[in-house]
């Protein structure tokens, strides 16, 4: 069945006219039918026109048919991160000449996007990206909507969180079937502070994940649900529920996923005041992430502002720590942080004019083309006070009908 298809790859790789190939073995015009898959052919024409190519044959073939299942394991391993498994496949893949010829191609560099977006190279993805739309017609219906899920995450790597949420709705989950996308899906509502959507979705991608035992995924998605509950009547529900998750992280062994929990109860007991229990949980996520993560950088800058907020550090030590944020922010391009150490610079060296220029000409602009709903919704309130505090009265009704038409 591959055998052609295979000759005429090795033959070109090598090279070789089709004269050259079949010299003393067949003609050209036999040839050129076996690598059209257009006639039969005897086995022992096939033996012959791989030992010249120096290849076996039937390894080959054997290689070409395990492609769909190894892509299969492969999209399996980066749904279960299994940081290893996912690595050891694609190294794999990658000695796997054949796929350029297999019907399997679009789907290795549809996966191969996964694959580079998971480890953080948005740009090589990106090229990948634009060169598979250009051929868009000629995937299958799962590799159009494979195609969508993989934009979708880029776009939330890129924090454009709408284009992220145009796209991913767009996916056919008959011609799909994987859920997975939902979680996608929540981030970026969650993100453009659309609770009742982000808690939706999440629930959809934690019944998936619980169904498939894939329990990180399901820790990531009963996150997700929880910051979306903003009902304080249930607070020791709310305050139990995180408690568990760290369990559960720690009976996984899961320290990246305990420092995201550990964040958010950091700022459960922020949203309440409580800032000494706040900066605690803070310090404990901060631990467990790399310094130059904006992971670590988004505890930072909470961090800072809970211990300014609640006067628990003295000013000399969060300019330090403040300082040490933006320098981090600025070596890793982290746009958005860098944006925020500024701020809180000037906060908290008490700058007041110049913090609030900066948030009106440079951050609030920034916030806004970034979708991060939050920081736009804050900066308008902060910038509503500001005004009527300085008797601005039309920038102050400015940014009131700003509000109001949020």
């Amino acid at each position: 069945m591959y055998e052609g298809k295979i000759i005429k790859y090795y033959r070109e790789k090598y090279k070789l006219t089709q004269e050259q190939l079949g010299k003393d073995i067949c003609s050209v015009t036999h040839i050129s039918k076996i690598e059209r898959l257009q006639t039969v052919y005897s086995t022992e024409t096939i033996t012959l026109l791989s030992g010249r190519l120096g290849i076996n044959i039937e390894q080959e073939a054997q290689k070409l048919f395990n492609i769909k299942h190894r892509l299969t394991q492969w999209y399996d391993a980066i749904i279960m991160e299994l940081y290893e498994e996912i690595d050891r496949i694609n190294e794999e893949l990658e000695q796997v000449e054949l796929i350029e010829i297999s019907e399997y191609k679009y789907m290795y560099q549809l996966l191969r996007v996964r694959y580079l977006l998971f480890h953080k190279k948005l740009t090589e993805a990106y090229k990948i990206i634009k060169q598979i739309q250009k051929i868009e017609t000629k995937l299958s219906p799962y590799e159009k909507n494979l195609l969508k899920h993989v934009l979708g995450i880029y776009y939330i790597a890129k924090q454009d969180y709408h284009a992220a949420i145009q796209i991913l709705k767009e996916i056919q989950i008959e011609n799909y079937i994987n859920p997975e996308y939902y979680y996608h899906l929540a981030v970026a509502y969650h993100t453009i502070q659309s609770p009742v959507l982000a808690y939706y979705y999440a629930e959809k991608s934690h019944q998936f994940f619980k169904t498939t035992n894939n329990y990180l995924r399901v820790i990531d998605a009963e996150m997700l649900m929880i910051i979306q509950v903003k009902d304080d009547t249930n607070d020791d529900e709310i305050i139990n529920r995180y408690k568990n998750l760290i369990k559960s992280c720690e009976l996984c062994s899961a320290p990246d996923r305990k420092a995201k929990v550990l964040h958010n109860l950091g700022f459960e007991y922020y949203r309440r005041k409580n800032f000494v229990q706040a900066i605690t949980h803070y310090k404990e996520s901060m631990a467990l992430k790399k310094t130059e993560s904006p992971f670590y950088l988004l505890s930072l800058e909470e961090y800072i502002r809970c211990a300014f907020e609640g006067k628990l550090i003295s000013s000399v030590e969060l300019i330090a720590n403040a300082e040490e944020g933006l320098t981090i922010s600025i070596r890793n391009n982290q746009i958005l942080y860098t944006y925020l150490f500024k701020l809180l610079l000037y906060l908290l060296k008490s700058k007041e004019e110049e913090y609030f220029q900066f948030l009106i000409n440079k951050g609030l602009p920034m916030f806004s083309k970034m979708g991060v709903n939050y920081l736009v919704d804050s900066s308008i309130k902060e910038l509503f006070l500001y005004y009527s505090k300085m008797n601005f009265s039309e920038k102050a009704l400015e940014m009131a009908h700003l509000l109001i038409n949020d």
